[in-house]
């Protein structure tokens, strides 16, 4: 099948890439000509494990291509994903703009091609606020009597293990107003179904809804562990404990339920902000969604009242050391990271600031250019009074304590993430800080 993907963001590079590993023809449209470029040479604007890879596998073979060239891109299409980013408006809300622009530029498109642009399916696989494909649909219809089909198709991709979720889904939804653009979908997802997995053919505001409650109950079940660790901390309970006993329960089960400092990235902060407009919009106050967003927020200044605790407000002429830039590990994204927040507190009490992440360190140098970026994890510790830990990369969980401690001026950790145990971290020297447990210090 022919499929152009508009948009070569996280949502439109994976998606297309994966495709085109199935056997498609797959052209990649967007209009910022560098990242073209990038994607010519084979190489991938953004870190996603195997990503690269597979770019390079299927361009070389011939099923992935790349353009700026919409006309080129548009006129062999049998099936257009558009791909585009909705970012959140000041009031919360998503900005559709770049989805509706895309629109108008299919429509005029297929109006060009006339006869020959009859049967198109459309996909909107951006997240967006339910309504939304039909303002696609009605955009388009605007432009041109030529019939197209419409569809909404969200995505379920987990950061750092995106192609795993795309090639065996849990499941794929599909939003359609006819059988006919149904099985076409199915004959798209079928090669990632084999193992049996469901394909929903639901109606298109059904399927934009799931995206959003999908999203907005795993970021409550983030939230709500959040709170319950910030209870025990102020009852003695140990969080660890609290959460093996309650994940037991298999109505519960354990996933989207660890401590921590909050969620942050692309989906869960702007998704739950959606939710709660998308209820202004039609009246309904979701109070459940807007209490799991400023829990959230919260977070971030909770644990950073635990640094304030122990070092003071004032932090002129004192240095903290950041392990984790990244929202979560195996991906570059730091966008809504916690740690940017912390950062930016520490700067603010008169800190110096100086941070090691695997592979989000370019992406921090643009958005906070005056924090120091060590070269390892442990050059960062060199000198400083404090180690904060934000991201649980791999590398971070099984350190040499002894040389945290001989690098580290103050001897205290504030670990966000859980990594360790309470007892081996006080055993090293170490004074140790963490979410919903006891502070420890060295014996």
């Amino acid at each position: 099948m022919h499929i152009t993907m508009v948009g070569t963001g996280y949502v439109g590079l994976v998606t297309g890439a994966c495709f085109a590993d199935m056997g498609n023809h797959v052209t990649c449209l967007d209009v910022d000509e560098a990242k073209i470029a990038v994607l010519k040479r084979g190489e991938s604007p953004i870190y996603e494990p195997g990503l690269s890879e597979m770019i390079t596998r299927n361009a070389h073979a011939g099923r992935l291509e790349f353009t700026t060239d919409k006309a080129k891109a548009y006129s062999a299409a049998q099936v257009i994903f558009i791909c585009v980013g909705t970012p959140s408006a000041d009031d919360g809300s998503a900005d559709l703009t770049f989805v509706l622009r895309v629109a108008e530029d299919i429509g005029r498109a297929i109006e060009a091609l006339g006869a020959k642009g009859a049967g198109k399916t459309v996909v909107v696989k951006s997240t967006v606020p339910v309504g939304t494909s039909h303002k696609v649909r009605d955009r388009i219809a605007s432009l041109t009597k030529t019939r197209f089909n419409i569809a909404d198709n969200p995505e379920f991709l987990k950061e750092g293990d995106a192609i795993q979720d795309f090639m065996k889904p849990d499941r794929v939804v599909c939003g359609v107003e006819d059988e006919e653009t149904g099985n076409i979908m199915r004959a798209l997802y079928d090669p990632f179904v084999r193992q049996g997995n469901p394909v929903f053919i639901l109606d298109v505001r059904s399927a934009e809804m799931v995206k959003y409650a999908s999203n907005a109950m795993l970021a409550c079940k983030i939230s709500f562990i959040n709170e319950i660790a910030n209870l025990c901390e102020r009852y003695g309970a140990n969080i660890t404990a609290v959460r093996e006993g309650m994940c037991a329960d298999k109505r519960i089960g354990n996933q989207f339920l660890y401590p921590g400092l909050g969620y942050g990235g692309s989906c869960f902060p702007k998704d739950t902000q959606a939710v709660v407009s998308m209820g202004k919009a039609a009246g309904l106050d979701c109070k459940l969604n807007a209490a799991v967003h400023e829990v959230n927020q919260d977070q971030r200044g909770h644990f950073w009242a635990k640094v304030e605790g122990e070092l003071g407000s004032n932090l002129q002429g004192k240095s903290l050391a950041f392990w984790g830039v990244a929202f979560k590990p195996r991906t570059d994204d730091i966008r809504e990271a916690p740690s940017i927040s912390l950062m930016e507190r520490a700067l603010a009490a008169g800190a110096k600031v100086r941070a090691y992440d695997p592979v989000a360190l370019e992406h921090l140098a643009h958005e906070m250019p005056t924090v120091e970026r060590a070269a390892d994890q442990y050059s960062a510790l060199d000198g400083a009074d404090a180690l904060i830990i934000c991201t649980e990369w791999p590398e971070f969980r099984a350190p040499d304590f002894e040389e945290i401690r001989r690098r580290l001026r103050g001897k205290v950790v504030f670990d966000g993430r859980n990594l360790f145990r309470p007892s081996q971290v006080s055993a090293a020297g170490l004074t140790y800080h963490s979410v919903g447990r006891a502070t420890v210090r060295p014996a």
